[in-house]
């Protein structure tokens, strides 16, 4: 057994739970490569619960009229309560956090994802139709999260982008560790721009210095290629960089 594989062995894998409508939605891409890989090792594990498993009725309904009018339908507090016991309540202290997959939450972020890694795993609720019922989020502390400024059919996209961005960065799943570190929002930058054979394609060569072998140069070049290409592409990364800097020299 190799030192990697001994270390699986002895440590509890990361600990997805993942309660929607559509539990054939998963584990979906992350079944696949990296994610994939990193999931028949143990690395971590996946629990998929389909929340009308835990409906009252004959009909298994988990949603309702919203009170004061609007359109849509809101999803019930009783039965996602009894979801979410489920859930957390049969990993014991490895619950995690509750996240509910909203577009008015927190922004998914690099420094997010490797705060959630840092944890035993994550309890992921996938909403669908107009919203779920706000008492159930402050009962169970659910955390609020996002993918951007924009509205999907349900959470279930959203849960596995955010698995994929907390997975690659478990320990044991990169080949390359140091890969990690040089890539888009790991130092408040985007990432530089990659080429590689052939060294002139189509009349467009590689910048000389990649070619120089001079590392110093390259890592040089690379950076301000970054910080080049965050300033003209993310004015807010690169303004959030220049103040986290000053606070530090200051």
């Amino acid at each position: 057994m190799s030192e990697a594989d001994e270390t699986t062995a002895d440590t509890a894998p990361w600990m997805a739970r993942v309660l929607t409508l559509f539990p054939e939605m998963f584990p979906g891409f992350l079944g696949l490569s990296l994610a994939g890989k990193a999931l028949e090792k143990g690395i971590w594990a996946l629990d998929v619960l389909d929340i009308r498993d835990f409906a009252r009725d004959k009909h298994r309904s988990v949603d309702d009229a919203p009170f004061g009018g609007g359109a849509g339908m809101v999803m019930r507090p009783d039965v996602l309560d009894a979801a979410l016991a489920a859930a957390r309540g049969r990993s014991g202290e490895a619950a995690g956090a509750a996240v509910f997959l909203s577009p008015r939450g927190r922004l998914l972020d690099q420094a997010l994802v490797r705060e959630l890694a840092a944890g035993p795993g994550v309890t992921l609720l996938c909403g669908r139709y107009e919203g779920v019922d706000q008492r159930v989020l402050d009962a169970h502390g659910a955390a609020e999260v996002s993918l951007g400024d924009y509205v999907l059919s349900g959470g279930e996209p959203a849960a596995l982008s955010l698995l994929d961005a907390v997975v690659r960065v478990l320990p044991g799943v990169m080949g390359n560790e140091a890969s990690p570190a040089e890539e888009s929002f790991e130092r408040g930058l985007l990432e530089y721009p990659h080429y590689t054979r052939p060294a002139d394609w189509q009349g467009r060569k590689v910048p000389e210095v990649l070619l120089s072998g001079h590392h110093d140069n390259i890592r040089r070049w690379r950076m301000a290629q970054a910080e080049q290409i965050t300033r003209e592409r993310r004015p807010d990364l690169w303004a959030r960089r220049c103040r986290a800097q000053d606070e530090r020299e200051g």
